[in-house]
């Protein structure tokens, strides 16, 4: 989002560019603050509204924002005596969450025109600004603190790299590219036979690359589709650091490239709920567009006696937000039919939080490869 944010501060109006990720509105009342205000009075003021522009030290802005954390995770926290509905409970889940995640934002931070922190003891969080937003545009800018530590922390995973055995190396994620974090779906497309004489496959909304990049170390050609150019990218980016740039070929269109493959795969967000940032597209779905979509249209993609390989969890149906007839509704309706389904259980570990609140969904949470293809 580039608006001017505008303020008084030292007897003068000052501006600077609004920046947001999240597309947050500017925020209609703002103090400036330093060292000297407390996290109990930064919590009631975030609280009522009012964003905090800070002028402080950078080491004491972070753990403000820690001791902020644990002030709103308290407050936010679902009380006793919340819906039992699952659906309910996900609903109070997500609003909570989105209201949390407001109140947060609304601790801010100055950049220079060249991405630089005037703040004392401030880290050069320039290269990380650089990757995430480009070239700096020459103005100052404001951004939320909370949004500039996920830049830095998206850096740093970026040069570290997430270890994934099935890739025979690490995928390195780009900020706003979802990270593959949970194994466990990675490894179904790892083990499942492929089908006969496969030599070739598409890779629907490929995120990171790390799908792209299994099924290239499986010996495929890989055509890798998505709609964001970060994530592109990231993709193609991977695939160099792993030598299967040869293999990979990406392209940026909404789901299916032009033509047919013997393999069709597809991870779509697993969730039917809208995001509330650009990387939540990577977990929520609104309206399960890109899951009905992608049902919708493989069979027209599919080479004779090829197979799609739907790659999803059945959290939404213990969460209530969608049924297992639904799902099958789909895939008859489009047209297909299902050949056979890996199972796995996740291994993350909020399955064993027993203090999240979906923590019932969590646990009987099975992810699958559904193995589908054209209806006789």
């Amino acid at each position: 989002m580039n608006h001017l944010l505008e303020w008084s501060e030292n007897g003068q109006i000052r501006r600077a560019r609004w920046r947001s990720e999240a597309g947050l509105p500017l925020p209609q009342a703002l103090d400036v603050v330093d060292d000297s205000l407390s996290a109990d009075a930064a919590f009631a003021a975030l609280a009522a509204g009012t964003a905090l522009l800070w002028r402080g030290d950078w080491m004491n802005a972070r753990q403000l924002m820690q001791a902020l954390t644990r002030r709103a995770d308290r407050h936010f926290a679902v009380k006793a005596g919340s819906p039992a509905i699952p659906a309910e409970t996900f609903a109070r889940h997500r609003q909570r969450q989105g209201q949390r995640a407001a109140l947060l934002a609304r601790l801010l931070v100055p950049l220079g025109p060249d991405y630089k922190l005037p703040l004392r003891r401030a880290q050069d969080v320039r290269p990380a600004c650089r990757e995430a937003w480009g070239k700096p545009d020459g103005g100052n800018s404001v951004v939320a603190l909370r949004e500039l530590l996920a830049v830095i922390s998206a850096y740093e995973w970026r040069k570290k790299g997430v270890p994934v055995a099935a890739v025979g190396g690490s995928i390195h994620p780009h900020y706003g590219v979802f990270s593959p974090v949970r194994g466990e779906y990675v490894d179904l497309v790892a083990q499942a036979p492929l089908p006969p004489g496969c030599e070739r496959a598409f890779d629907i909304g490929t995120g990171s690359g790390v799908l792209a990049a299994v099924l290239a170390r499986r010996g495929l050609t890989v055509i890798a589709t998505d709609t964001a150019p970060r994530a592109l990218a990231c993709a193609a980016e991977n695939a160099e650091k792993l030598g299967l740039a040869e293999k990979i070929s990406l392209v940026e269109t909404d789901l299916f490239p032009e033509g047919c493959a013997p393999l069709v795969v597809c991870n779509p967000p697993w969730l039917p709920a809208e995001p509330s940032s650009p990387i939540e597209y990577a977990i929520y779905d609104p309206d399960s567009r890109m899951l009905r979509g992608f049902l919708g249209g493989l069979r027209e993609h599919l080479a004779p006696g090829g197979e799609g390989w739907l790659i999803i969890s059945d959290i939404a149906e213990h969460l209530g937000l969608r049924s297992r007839q639904q799902l099958l509704d789909w895939i008859t309706g489009a047209g297909l039919q299902v050949l056979g389904r890996l199972d796995t259980r996740p291994q993350h570990g909020k399955v064993a939080d027993r203090s999240d609140p979906l923590h019932a969904a969590r646990a009987a949470e099975v992810t699958s490869l559904w193995r589908l293809g054209v209806a006789d």
